[in-house]
């Protein structure tokens, strides 16, 4: 948990319900962000002007996907920040999905280093 001056958020705290995030890469992308602000990638100001960026993109294109919002924030801030490039998480994105395809129902993905 976060204290109450910091400029970044707690994760989430479970509810009765379920956790907050619907799969692991919701929480890894929450995670990598705050600890990319915290190393001084992009101020706090930064992310949320990005993610509301995205978030209208995405409204705009009908689609209510917030955390595929935070991920294409995430990937567009890094790729303007360099850390990493724009071929370079396209490579990755085709990687991922081919480990999908292949990974038989109910394995784990294993997507091997690059």
């Amino acid at each position: 948990m976060s204290a109450p001056d910091s400029p970044w958020p707690a994760p989430p705290e479970p509810t009765a319900d379920g956790p907050k995030f619907a799969a692991p890469w919701q929480a890894q992308a929450f995670a990598l962000t705050v600890a990319l602000h915290q190393r001084g990638a992009f101020t706090w100001p930064e992310w949320t002007t990005a993610l509301s960026g995205e978030l209208a993109r995405s409204a705009r294109q009908g689609l209510d996907d917030y955390y595929g919002a935070w991920l294409a924030a995430l990937e567009r801030l890094s790729a303007e920040r360099g850390l990493a490039s724009r071929p370079a998480l396209e490579e990755r994105r085709r990687a991922w999905a081919e480990a999908y395809l292949r990974t038989p129902h109910g394995r784990p993905v294993i997507l091997k280093p690059t």
